[in-house]
């Protein structure tokens, strides 16, 4: 674990929320199993295999050392998870949580819940997505947004942020809703978006009459059985972006599943909706670098023809 202590030792005090140690990404053999992130005032540690208590008390002993460097005034707060199947649990090893608590990033203020769940509210991973949002609306402005499995409304709360005219939510998870709401009004958004419950695939009619829309952005899990399986019902949306965008519309097009490489989202959209063309892929930050950048985060934008 000798890379992830490393990453303590040299981490930087920042107001932001953001990943210290990515070891999924296997640049560092040995710490395929670590994460750690920074939810401001807290940190997390993540472990997807069972961990000793030795482990753990290395782990605290960098931390402590380090906070001493770069906050000695501010007291240490962090959180460790496990995630493996024979070890599940997540727990408080020192200091406090808020509540509520809310980090920033990039200026906006999101809530999070890093004590349950294995979901924390904000996906990290995300981060220069939603900042391609913020500057393509900002350079677009008053454009109409759809925001499709919008999970706790990050995107909708940049988007109105730099500009957008209205956002659409839709997600069929009413507690995500409800924090998306409350993310809007953390960042005194009280108007502009609306936040439907429902299950996408059986809420066309409404989600059609509502444009058509400038941007398009589709975020799914990659597998959520009874709700989504991105080998079968990706291909359901795609089917649809031609009839959802206004002229010139685009669409932010989002997997992470590190079995699924860029080519089952490129050629199903060759196939399935020709007229939209390949633009980018956004690159994930810096920290989530990947041994296959095929495994990681993919984040595509298409574009629709032109009147």
């Amino acid at each position: 674990m000798q890379a992830l202590l490393n990453a303590i030792a040299t981490m930087a005090l920042s107001s932001d929320a953001h990943r210290v140690f990515h070891g999924r990404g296997g640049l560092h053999p040995g710490c395929e199993h670590w994460v750690l992130d920074a939810f401001p005032p807290v940190l997390v540690l993540t472990s997807f295999k069972p961990t000793t208590d030795d482990e753990l008390a290395a782990v605290h002993a960098a931390l402590q050392a380090r906070w001493a460097h770069i906050a000695p005034e501010q007291p240490l707060n962090w959180v460790f998870q496990c995630r493996h199947e024979s070890q599940t649990e997540t727990r408080l090893m020192s200091g406090a949580v808020p509540e509520p608590h809310a980090v920033t990033e990039q200026g906006a203020r999101f809530r999070v819940h890093v004590l349950k769940g294995q979901n924390h509210g904000l996906f990290l991973d995300m981060a220069e997505g939603r900042r391609w949002v913020r500057h393509h609306v900002a350079a677009h402005p008053k454009l109409k947004v759809l925001n499709l499995f919008a999970y706790t409304c990050a995107f909708s709360v940049v988007a109105q942020q730099a500009g957008a005219k209205h956002v659409v939510n839709v997600d069929m998870s009413h507690g995500a809703m409800a924090t998306g709401q409350q993310n809007h009004q953390l960042n005194g958004l009280n108007s502009g978006a609306s936040f439907l419950a429902h299950d996408i695939f059986k809420t066309w009619g409404k989600i059609t009459r509502s444009g058509p829309y400038g941007l398009v952005i589709v975020d799914p899990p990659s597998y959520q059985k009874g709700s989504f399986v991105a080998t079968k019902d990706y291909a359901r949306l795609m089917r649809r972006l031609p009839e959802l965008l206004a002229p010139g519309g685009h669409a932010l097009l989002c997997l992470n599943a590190p079995e699924l490489g860029l080519s089952f989202l490129q050629d199903q959209m060759q196939e399935l909706a020709p007229e939209l063309v390949f633009e980018q892929r956004v690159p994930n930050p810096a920290v989530f670098a990947d041994v296959s950048p095929e495994r990681a985060l993919k984040v595509l934008v298409y574009k629709a023809p032109d009147l």
